[in-house]
């Protein structure tokens, strides 16, 4: 006795399909699972034999084997327990596939229920771009599913429920695709933070182009306020980019049952402890870091010097080409990091450093090994460099009412639907992916604002990178402005934002 019948796996954030094999011979008994599984995988056994029984079906005394291919690739996870289940007992005949192509996932208890598995939204899309037609999962990932479209998801509770249906004695309600509610998670505003206006101004000029962002000041001047807020004046992330996100959260178990879309854009803040492989991914399996989970959001790093330089170090790559490889023995795996990095220090570190009351106690020397904690080349690939001053006791007294996140947003927003217009056709959604090529087209300088770089180039001692990374941002101030091309004060804007640090050191 022989059945076949198609399950699916996962190979980082991407979903494949696996056709699983079952072989029932007489002999002794025994059941093997081949096919390079894990761990988790030959557990199913356990699972499995002891689901078959607690759901009423007799258990095969005979030699089982089952295959899930291709078998040079790796299993992993608890996903396979309901299509084992199922192919023993189509194999023994207690029920018959659907006639029309499905494909199965789920965990199993030992009474037969199904459990939830991670990463479904991704084994979705893999099934319909595969002309799978149905799909069925544990009812709580049944709503996540839908988000595929173009594919019937069955929820499944128990395998009872799974065999009366597929006997034909019971139907199963598919799954009725899943809209979000209307309604905006409330976000922190910028209007509760006092006076820094020239910090929220540099603020806005990032998310209007997804610049990254460095902020240095002493302590208690809402370095961390002010990157929180970032969030709020963000544009609203498209369907396209919502499932890109959704996918990663889905792979690492971050989605609720009911609310299975990331809607708002993600905001992630590790320790400074945080090892180089949770930063950036890593494991036996390989997953998503940091920086992954951060993919289409913010990045935010309080205290940049605290962080391992090594660990700072590994971001010099994804920062440029927003995708993380990781390689390990048992294959490798590619994660989206298209994140905008936003970093909060100290002058040094007593934090006084370069503050008008004098109370720096640090001297030259220390000054300069603190900040020498970050590397050149990682400055380097900052956009936005601004200083966060302390406030005063006037400032703090102000009954002036700030600014709302909303009505910065407004301006985001037009800036950001100038570049999608410009950038139609392209890769490039925002400023900061441009290239070479995109460049030389939208950001080339006049005379005056030629004569403008030149002065700033020999200057401050410039790179080549610089030279672009300015060029971006003067790109992003013109598109806040209105202008069609960049003029000489978006240009001197830009350049005072990769000042500071270079005076300071």
């Amino acid at each position: 006795m022989i059945s076949r019948l198609l399950s699916l796996g996962l190979n980082g954030i991407s979903g494949y399909c696996v056709a699983v094999e079952c072989f029932i011979s007489g002999g002794l008994p025994a059941f093997d699972i081949v096919g390079l599984p894990d761990a988790a995988v030959k557990e199913a056994r356990e699972r499995v034999r002891a689901a078959i029984k607690n759901s009423g079906f007799k258990f095969p005394p005979s030699r089982i084997t089952l295959n899930l291919a291709p078998a040079n690739t790796r299993k992993s996870g608890t996903l396979y327990d309901l299509p084992i289940l199922l192919g023993i007992l189509v194999a023994t005949e207690h029920c018959r596939l659907p006639k029309k192509p499905s494909a199965f996932v789920g965990e199993l208890s030992l009474e037969g229920r199904l459990r939830p598995v991670n990463g479904v939204l991704s084994m979705a899309i893999a099934a319909r771009d595969e002309g799978i037609q149905e799909l069925y999962v544990p009812s709580e990932n049944a709503r996540e599913a839908t988000l595929a479209g173009g594919i019937t998801v069955y929820p499944v509770h128990t395998v009872r429920q799974l065999v009366a249906h597929l006997r034909g004695e019971e139907e199963l309600e598919p799954q009725a695709p899943w809209e979000p509610e209307d309604g905006d998670v409330p976000l922190p505003d910028f209007a509760d933070v006092k006076g820094q206006e020239n910090v929220k101004r540099a603020l806005e000029i990032a998310a209007a182009g997804a610049h990254h962002v460095l902020l240095v000041g002493p302590p208690g001047s809402g370095k961390s306020m002010l990157s929180k807020r970032l969030p709020s004046i963000l544009p609203d992330m498209t369907r396209e980019e919502a499932l890109e996100v959704t996918q990663i959260h889905s792979v690492m178990g971050l989605l609720r049952p009911q609310s299975p879309l990331v809607r708002s854009r993600p905001f992630r803040s590790p320790h400074h402890t945080i090892s180089t492989a949770g930063l950036t991914g890593g494991g036996t399996v390989p997953r998503p870091g940091e920086i992954s989970l951060a993919h289409r959001g913010v990045l935010f790093l309080d205290e940049l010097p605290e962080f391992r330089k090594e660990t700072l170090e590994v971001m010099r790559q994804p920062l440029e080409d927003g995708v993380v490889t990781i390689s390990r023995a048992s294959g490798s795996a590619s994660f989206p990091s298209r994140f905008q990095l936003v970093c909060a220090m100290n002058p040094c570190r007593c934090g006084w450093y370069g503050d008008p009351s004098g109370r720096c106690v640090c001297s030259q020397a220390s000054v300069q090994s603190y900040l020498s904690r970050i590397s050149g080349p990682m400055l380097d690939r900052i956009d936005i460099i601004v200083e966060v001053p302390a406030l005063n006791f006037t400032q703090l007294r102000a009954h002036e009412e700030p600014e709302p996140s909303s009505a910065v947003k407004k301006r985001v927003e037009a800036a950001r639907g100038r570049q999608l217009a410009r950038f139609a056709g392209t890769d490039c959604r925002c400023n900061a992916d441009m290239q070479a090529k995109e460049l030389r087209r939208w950001c080339e300088l006049d005379d005056a604002c030629a004569a403008l770089m030149q002065q700033a180039f020999d200057a401050l001692g410039l790179t080549a990178r610089s030279y672009d990374r300015i060029r971006r941002v003067a790109r992003t101030i013109a598109d806040l402005d209105g202008s069609a091309e960049i003029q000489p004060q978006h240009l001197a804007e830009a350049i005072q934002y990769r000042t500071y640090q270079l005076v300071q050191r």
